[in-house]
């Protein structure tokens, strides 16, 4: 596959698959194509086909399984587009991919799909492509802010914006940049405001696949980035509030700005899935702040579990529910420059063995401690990425919804297998909600039938 060709169909990932088959000539971005176009000359500007498609029969529409016309690329009812691990291959084989000039649609579409699939490195550096394409129009939405001082920012209807469903991030910038050479400066606010939409998600996924690299201090930076735009973005105050608090527990500031993010959450977004446990989070912050950090709060909270408990089981409960220590660059060239050899295999199959038999027994903290050993060096590992995330849930951490949602997204099936493990291990009880949760959070799941079937049993 030509390189022109495959980031063509990564731009389109995002979008509804094309009912174009292979061959046919490219439809430029914006083009309404009419059946009855001819292709050139006036009536291009008038919905007519694009260059090089072979002329359509003038009249009325052409009729479903009427023939197509003499050169027209033959249609295969049976080809479907290329799956996310054979494109995927497409993408490593083609060389100067990374270095290549792309818009920020290609660069974004690059960036998520590698995001998916567990690959965070080559995600972070395509998703910083994509950021610095939307880095203009971001100064100039900041820049038009600032003017415009406490007047509120209207919205892209009520200043005329025109912008359409799926129109390039360019060309809303571009209109955004002429209403400010014009000193509409609201205006200009309000089209930029609007046009960084899609900017903004990539900050987030940026954000996301930061944090599951271990690098929690970029990774609040890209969530602050977001919410410097859009106070009110709700995946991002929860991001950002949950990460102040794993990460900066001894901070009283930083919590009181978390608590600040999850009543906001909270009070914007009531009915949201996220709301339940964010109001749980500002309670429990409450009190980390009031004992002076989570150090002397855990501590506080061991006392109590003393009173009620024998000394070994209070000392059980205790465990600190720090996050996993985040990975150094030492340790990430350490696990690069580590032999793939059939030992190391073995042991990481092992671990991951092991880690859903702690699963199986209630042991959340002592499975997240072997899986937290076998991501690193096996990061596309859909069932190591599926314990660590039920390990994350049953621990209640705060970003374990977050690593759920990661595990869903690249292989839910590996998700209802390990209900299957579970249940094979004699935790019937810790199955059933694992696929409960699972055919909540996944209503379209393919094997929704399937799954039903193993609630119902």
């Amino acid at each position: 596959m030509s390189l022109s060709l495959v980031l063509a169909t990564a731009a389109l990932l995002a979008a509804e698959p094309t009912p174009l088959p292979p061959g046919h000539p490219t439809i430029p971005p914006g083009t309404q194509a009419s059946p009855t176009g001819m292709g050139s000359g006036a009536g291009a500007a008038n919905g007519a086909l694009p260059p090089g498609h072979p002329t359509m029969p003038a009249g009325s529409p052409v009729a479903p399984g009427t023939p197509l016309p003499s050169g027209h690329p033959t249609v295969d009812a049976n080809k479907m587009p290329p799956s996310a691990e054979e494109l995927m291959k497409q993408l490593d084989s083609s060389e100067g991919l990374r270095e290549r000039e792309k818009t920020f649609e290609i660069a974004s579409s690059l960036g998520k799909l590698y995001y998916t699939n567990g690959r965070n490195a080559e995600a972070l550096t395509y998703l910083g492509q994509a950021q610095a394409k939307a880095e203009g129009l971001r100064s100039l939405f900041l820049a038009s802010k600032k003017k415009l001082g406490k007047a509120p920012i209207a919205t892209p209807e009520a200043a005329s914006c025109g912008f359409t469903p799926g129109q390039a991030l360019d060309a809303m910038e571009a209109v955004a940049q002429a209403r400010a050479k014009s000193g509409d400066t609201a205006g200009a606010a309000a089209c930029a405001r609007a046009a960084l939409v899609p900017a903004l998600d990539v900050d987030v996924v940026r954000g996301n696949a930061l944090y599951l690299g271990g690098d929690s201090a970029n990774a609040l930076k890209e969530y602050a980035r977001v919410l410097e735009v859009e106070p009110l973005h709700e995946e991002a105050l929860y991001a950002h509030a949950s990460l102040l608090f794993e990460s900066k527990g001894e901070d009283l500031q930083a919590l009181k700005a978390a608590r600040q993010g999850f009543d906001t959450l909270v009070a914007t977004y009531p009915q949201s899935q996220r709301a339940p446990m964010a109001r749980e989070l500002s309670v429990r912050i409450e009190e980390t702040v009031k004992a002076g950090g989570r150090k002397k709060w855990l501590a506080s909270r061991a006392e109590d579990r003393k009173v009620r408990l024998s000394q070994s089981t209070a000392q059980a409960a205790a465990m600190p529910p720090d996050a996993p220590r985040p990975l150094t660059p030492e340790m990430v060239d350490a696990v690069k420059n580590t032999e793939r050899t059939p030992e190391l295999e073995a042991g990481l199959t092992k671990l991951v063995e092991e880690g859903e038999e702690h699963l199986a027994r209630g042991r959340y903290q002592e499975a997240l401690a072997n899986y937290t050993r076998v991501v690193p060096f096996q990061p596309e590992n859909g069932r190591a990425k599926a314990g660590m995330a039920w390990a994350l849930v049953g621990l209640g951490r705060p970003m374990g919804a977050r690593v759920w949602s990661v595990a869903l997204q690249s292989d839910a099936g590996a998700v209802e297998k390990l209900g299957d493990t579970l249940l094979a291990k004699g935790d019937a009880k810790g199955a059933k909600a694992l696929w409960e949760k699972l055919s909540q959070d996944v209503p379209n799941y393919p094997n929704k039938a399937q799954l039903q079937a193993k609630l119902s049993q």
